[in-house]
């Protein structure tokens, strides 16, 4: 008689499989995705390493998920903020005030997402997360030309450059043991502010 897996099993694994993620997902927003381990996170999860590997067969596989993950929460929380805004501009001062507060209130997890060095496969997925950002702002942009919030202009490449200066803006207050201050010369409410200010002006000129 064939083996067939009782409901029971099945949940069994589903639940530490899910356990196993939640503790991926722990390790790189205190730890950073180089300090992850899969023999690490088999003991947070009191299971053998080998368990790990049956359910994720390369380090890489496990972390694509955990990143893909992770990005789906901050674009919806990004998007979100958004939709609570009336117009384009309070939409794309939303966005953006959203994603550096959270960036900066998980200053390990944001560096991770987007600039710590991961395996090729991980950074496909970061590739995701920067396009996933950048159809969001998009939409804003296409409103904002519509009713002449914005100039015109080309709302895919805006969006892409504005995710870059997101990017590229952050990588410094984020670094590990870092103090934003020093890398910026500024308190996180200013970075805040000064960022958004100047993503505005680049649509609005």
């Amino acid at each position: 008689m064939a083996y067939r897996e009782t409901a029971q099993i099945r949940t069994r694994k589903q639940s530490q499989r899910l356990d196993i993620l939640a503790a991926a997902r722990t390790r790189i927003a205190t730890a950073g995705y180089q300090n992850a381990q899969m023999q690490a996170l088999a003991q947070d999860c009191n299971i053998a390493t080998g368990t790990v590997y049956r359910y994720f067969p390369s380090k890489a596989q496990l972390f694509a998920e955990v990143f893909r993950q992770a990005v789906q929460i901050e674009v919806d929380a990004v998007d979100k903020a958004a939709r609570s805004a009336a117009t384009p501009s309070a939409q794309l001062q939303a966005i953006i005030q959203t994603f550096v507060e959270r960036a900066l209130r998980a200053p390990r997890l944001a560096y991770a997402l987007l600039a710590e060095p991961v395996d090729p496969l991980v950074e496909q997925e970061r590739l995701v997360f920067r396009r996933s950002y950048a159809q969001v702002i998009e939409q804003v942009i296409r409103t904002g030309i519509a009713d002449q919030s914005f100039v015109t202009q080309h709302p895919g490449l805006s969006a892409a450059a504005l995710v870059g200066v997101l990017n590229e803006t952050l990588v410094g207050p984020l670094s590990p043991g870092i103090d934003a201050r020093i890398r910026t010369h500024a308190e996180p409410a200013d970075l805040t502010q000064s960022i958004i200010a100047l993503c505005l002006r680049a649509v609005t000129a």
